[in-house]
C-alpha cells in the first residue's frame, strides 16, 4: 500500500519546494533558496499558511512590488547560473499581473523562474471576487491567462491531487537548459487550503540532473568542414558560456585556434577583458573592434548565444557570404541564421571540435591587435570626456537636440558627462565585485565601456530590457553572492522612477547595494532614438511644462539622495567629478544598508554607435523632411541586411 499524509494542496507544494535539488556534474545542492512573497486575498491564508507550517530550509523575503520581487528572482537565478532559484507569489488580479513582466524578463532571457500567483475560485461559488476580471465569453479567464504568452510553462490546479503532475511538469521546464524560463502554476485560492492524501514518495528529495547534451560527431564534423575553409572566423561568446560553465573551453578554443571573440550582453565578463583576442562588446550596443572584424569575418561561430537584433545589427552586420556555425543546448537556437547546428552543451562541444581543428590556423595579420588598440585609445578618450560651457563644445552623440546637455546643465549646476562618470566608477570598483543593468543608455555604454572586475561580475538583462529590473535584480544578485563583495546597480532616472521598491526590501534585509543613479533628467536613450530619425522631441525628457503648454521648461532638479535617505538608505548628491570619486570611496565603508549616490549626468554624453545599425519602424510619409531622409537610410541599411 503507498505511504500517503494528508496536507493541503499549499502545505504539500511548500514541502515539495523543500526537496527539490539540482545535480550538476555530480555535485548536489538545494535547487529552490527562497520564496519573495506580498501578502494579500489568493495567497495569504492559503500558501501563507503552509509557509509558515512547512518551511523551514526555505526563506521568505517580503516583497514590495510584485513585479520587483520576481525581477529579484530572475537576477538571483541568472547570477547562480540557473542553478538555484527564488520563487515569487502574489495574491489575484493585479498583484498576480505585476509579475507577468518579469515572466517576460525571465522567459526572453531564459532563466527559470517559478510565479505563483493566486487565482479566482475554482468553485466559482462567489464570482465575481474581488479584483476579479470577468469574461462572458468565458468563466474559465482570469488575469492569470496573461502570463501564457511570458512563460515555457503554464499550469492551474483546480484539483489538489494536479499539484503532483504540475509540479513535475514545472521543474521538469526549470532545470530544462534549452527551455528554461518562467512557469507559472496559478493557484485558485479556494484549492490552496483543499486536502489530499499525498503519496510520501512525491514529497521526498528529488534529483534533477542538468545533463550535458553530448554533440553527435557528424555535426562536430561538418562544424570542423567549415572552419578549416575558413580565413577570418570570428567566435560569439554568449550567454551560454557562462551557464555550461564552459569559459575555460571557450578560452582554449580561441587560444588553440587564433579565433578572436565578441561578447553579448549575457556572455560579457565569461573571458576577462584584457585577454589578447577578446574585442569586447558586438553589434548595435559594441564597440569598433568587435564591429570592425565582424563586418570582414567569412565564418561566424556563435557559442550559446540566441542572436538578437542587438547582436546582429538587425542582421547587416555579417557579410552576405559569411557561414555560420551555431552551438547550442537549444535546436531552436542552433538553427538560426542558417548555421549548421551543433546542438550540444558548450562544455561538451568545444574540446571535441578543438581535436577536430588541430593544426588550423587562421588568415589574420595583425587586424585583431589594431582593432583592440584602437578601442583602447577610444576609451582613454571616453573616459576623459569633460564639459566645457562653450559654443563650440558637443556631447558625444550629436544630433538636433545637442543644446539639451548645456541647458541640463544650466538647471541643474551639473558637469559630469555620463561615460566619465561611468568610467571613474568601474576603475574604483573592487575584483570580484559585481555589475548589474538593464535599459536605457547604460547597457549601451557598459558593454562598450564596461571592465568587468572578475568572472562572471558583468549581470546584464539586454533580452526583455526591463526598465526597473536595476534595483530589483541589484537584490537578487546580493542574495547569491553574498557579503565577500559588492553589487553596483546601474541605474538611470527613468528606469528608477518606474520601480525601485525593492530598496526597501534591501533596507528590511540590511543588504548592502550601492545604486549609481545617472539622472539625466530623460529617457536619454530613447530621446536619442526619437531626435535621431529626424523628431522633435515628445515626452522623453522631464521637464515642466512650460509657457507654450509643452513639456519645454526647466528640467526638474528630483533630489533622488532624499529619497533614498527617507527609506534608509545610505545617500550622496553628486554633480562633479570630486564629489563622484569621494561618494564612492565612501560608499566602500559603508556596512549593512544600501547605498544610492544620485549622480546627475549631462544629456547627450553617452557613447556613440560603432558602425552598428538597428532597424527600427521609420516614417515613410511624412511632412518633416528630416523624417524621409531617416527612411532613405532605413531602405539602404535594409537593403544590405540579411534576409533571415
Amino acid at each position: 500500500m503507498i505511504e500517503t499524509v494528508r496536507l493541503t494542496m499549499a502545505q504539500a507544494l511548500v514541502r515539495f519546494l523543500e526537496n527539490q535539488y539540482i545535480e550538476v556534474d555530480g555535485v548536489q545542492t538545494p535547487f529552490v533558496r527562497g520564496v519573495f512573497i506580498i501578502p494579500g486575498h489568493g495567497n495569504v491564508v492559503g500558501l501563507g499558511q503552509a509557509l509558515i507550517q512547512e518551511a523551514h530550509r526555505l526563506e521568505v523575503y517580503q516583497g514590495k512590488n510584485e513585479q520587483g520581487m520576481a525581477q529579484a528572482a530572475v537576477a538571483f537565478a541568472k547570477q547562480m547560473k540557473r542553478k538555484q532559484i527564488c520563487v515569487a507569489t502574489s495574491s489575484i488580479g493585479p498583484g498576480a499581473a505585476n509579475m507577468v513582466t518579469a515572466c517576460g524578463t525571465a522567459t526572453s532571457n531564459n532563466i527559470p523562474l517559478l510565479v505563483l500567483p493566486g487565482d479566482t475560485y475554482a468553485c466559482r461559488q462567489p464570482d465575481p471576487v474581488l479584483q476579479q476580471v470577468e469574461h462572458v465569453n468565458s468563466m474559465a479567464t482570469t488575469t492569470n491567462d496573461a502570463f501564457k504568452a511570458v512563460c515555457r510553462y503554464w499550469d492551474r490546479i483546480v484539483r489538489p491531487e494536479q499539484l503532483m503532475s504540475a509540479c513535475i511538469n514545472a521543474f521538469r521546464t526549470l532545470t530544462d537548459p534549452a527551455n528554461t524560463g518562467a512557469v507559472c502554476l496559478a493557484m485558485p485560492q479556494d484549492v490552496e487550503g483543499e486536502a489530499y492524501d499525498y503519496p510520501v514518495s512525491f514529497l521526498a528529495k528529488r534529483v534533477w540532473r542538468l545533463e550535458r547534451r553530448p554533440a553527435t560527431q557528424a555535426a562536430l564534423e561538418e562544424a570542423a568542414a567549415a572552419i578549416r575553409a575558413a580565413k577570418k572566423p570570428m567566435l560569439v561568446c554568449g550567454g551560454g558560456v557562462r551557464y555550461s560553465e564552459a569559459h575555460a573551453e571557450f578560452r582554449e578554443f580561441a587560444e588553440k585556434t587564433g579565433i578572436p571573440f565578441g561578447e553579448t550582453q549575457a556572455g560579457k565578463s565569461a573571458i576577462e577583458w584584457t585577454h589578447r583576442l577578446n574585442l569586447g562588446g558586438l553589434g548595435v550596443t559594441g564597440c569598433s573592434a568587435a564591429n570592425e572584424i565582424a563586418v570582414d569575418a567569412d565564418l561566424i561561430i556563435g557559442v550559446g548565444t540566441r542572436y538578437t537584433d542587438f547582436t546582429t545589427a538587425s542582421k547587416w552586420l555579417f557579410r552576405h557570404d559569411a557561414k555560420f556555425v551555431n552551438i547550442n543546448v537549444s535546436e531552436f537556437q542552433a538553427l538560426k541564421l542558417d548555421a549548421i547546428p551543433v546542438v550540444a552543451d558548450a562544455k561538451d562541444a568545444l574540446p571535441r571540435l578543438l581535436k577536430l581543428l588541430e593544426g588550423y590556423k587562421t588568415a589574420y595579420n595583425g587586424e585583431i591587435e589594431a582593432a583592440r588598440q584602437k578601442w583602447a585609445a577610444e576609451l582613454v578618450r571616453l573616459d576623459g570626456v569633460e564639459f566645457e560651457d562653450t559654443d563650440e563644445w558637443r556631447p558625444i552623440i550629436n544630433d538636433a537636440n545637442y543644446g539639451s546637455a548645456r541647458r541640463f546643465a544650466h538647471d541643474l549646476n551639473a558637469e559630469l558627462c555620463q561615460t566619465t562618470a561611468l568610467g571613474a566608477i568601474n576603475a574604483m570598483m573592487e575584483p570580484g565585485d559585481v555589475a548589474i543593468g538593464a535599459a536605457g543608455s547604460l547597457p549601451g555604454d557598459m558593454q562598450r565601456m564596461f571592465r568587468p572586475t572578475g568572472i562572471d561580475s558583468y549581470n546584464m538583462e539586454y533580452g526583455y530590457s526591463t526598465m526597473g529590473y536595476e534595483i530589483a535584480g541589484a537584490l537578487g544578485v546580493k542574495l547569491a553572492i553574498g557579503d565577500d563583495h559588492e553589487v553596483y546597480s546601474f541605474c538611470g532616472d527613468g528606469s528608477f522612477n518606474m520601480l525601485h521598491g525593492e530598496l526597501i526590501t534591501a533596507v528590511q534585509e540590511h543588504k548592502k547595494i550601492i545604486v549609481c543613479l545617472f539622472d539625466n533628467a530623460s529617457f536619454g536613450c530613447i530621446n536619442n532614438l526619437q531626435v535621431g530619425h529626424g523628431n522633435a522631441t515628445l515626452c522623453t525628457e522631464l521637464r515642466a511644462r512650460g509657457t507654450d503648454g509643452a513639456l519645454s521648461g526647466k528640467f526638474l532638479d528630483i533630489d533622488y539622495a532624499k529619497v533614498a535617505e527617507a527609506y534608509g538608505c545610505k545617500s550622496y548628491s553628486v554633480r562633479t567629478m570630486g564629489e563622484l570619486k569621494a561618494a564612492v570611496a565612501d560608499a566602500k565603508t559603508v556596512k549593512d544598508c544600501p547605498v544610492l549616490i544620485d549622480i546627475k549626468v549631462l544629456p547627450k554624453t553617452m557613447t556613440d554607435g560603432y558602425g552598428a545599425w538597428w532597424r527600427v519602424g521609420d516614417t515613410e510619409v511624412s511632412e518633416n523632411p528630416e523624417n524621409l531622409k531617416a527612411y532613405e537610410n532605413h531602405l539602404a541599411h535594409e537593403k544590405d541586411a540579411r534576409k533571415y
